[in-house]
């Protein structure tokens, strides 16, 4: 079985996961519709504690769906467009 697994279903397996709480979805659809977003602003618009908000962040950073460049005293949160873009076309691919 596992060499019919392909690395393509392995990382929409991994994207899907990460993109599986409406948290992290929430944060991927603020970051998509803007430029950049800081954790911060995050963090006053999500009613969750800051180290709830931190692991999501973080789980969504791990898949590579989002990039943070830190520009003390924040961090700046912005969608990871390489592979944003790979995520898109991937489960359009097995959607069709």
């Amino acid at each position: 079985m596992q060499e019919k697994i392909t690395e393509e279903q392995k990382q929409m397996a991994r994207f899907a996961k990460a993109m599986g709480h409406p948290v992290r979805m929430y944060i991927l659809e603020l970051l998509a519709g803007q430029s950049c977003c800081y954790s911060g602003d995050l963090s006053e618009d999500l009613p969750i504690a800051k180290s709830t908000l931190s692991q999501h962040l973080k789980e969504l950073k791990d898949a590579g769906l989002i990039q943070g460049t830190i520009e003390r005293p924040k961090i700046k949160y912005c969608l990871n467009q390489e592979n944003w873009d790979r995520a898109r076309e991937l489960f359009r691919k097995f959607m069709e």
